[in-house]
C-alpha cells in the first residue's frame, strides 16, 4: 500500500477545470477545496498508475501552478500481500 497527501494549488479562474483533471486521475480523491483554489488531495496506488506516478502527474495538469506532497506512508507488507507483525 502506499499512500500519499498533497495540496495543490490551482490558477485563479481554473478551480473547475483542476478539479475534474483531478477527478479523472486514477488513485486521486479530493477531501478538501478553498476558495483560492486550493485543493487537498490523497492519491494511494491504482491498478493503472502508482501513487508516486500520479502525484509527478499533479504538477502537469493544466491549470494547476504548484502541487506540494505533505505526507507519504508506504507499506511494503501490504503491497506484497503479507501479513504484518
Amino acid at each position: 500500500m502506499n499512500i500519499a497527501s498533497a495540496v495543490v494549488y490551482a490558477v485563479p479562474g481554473r478551480t473547475g477545470a483542476v478539479r475534474e483533471q483531478l477527478r479523472a486521475l486514477p488513485g486521486v480523491e479530493i477531501h478538501a477545496e478553498t476558495a483560492d483554489g486550493r485543493f487537498v488531495v490523497t492519491v494511494e496506488d491504482a491498478p493503472e498508475a502508482a501513487a508516486a506516478d500520479t502525484i509527478v502527474a499533479l504538477h502537469r495538469l493544466e491549470g494547476v501552478l504548484s502541487a506540494a506532497m505533505v505526507y507519504q506512508y508506504c507499506d511494503e507488507a501490504a503491497r506484497s500481500g503479507q501479513a504484518g507483525p
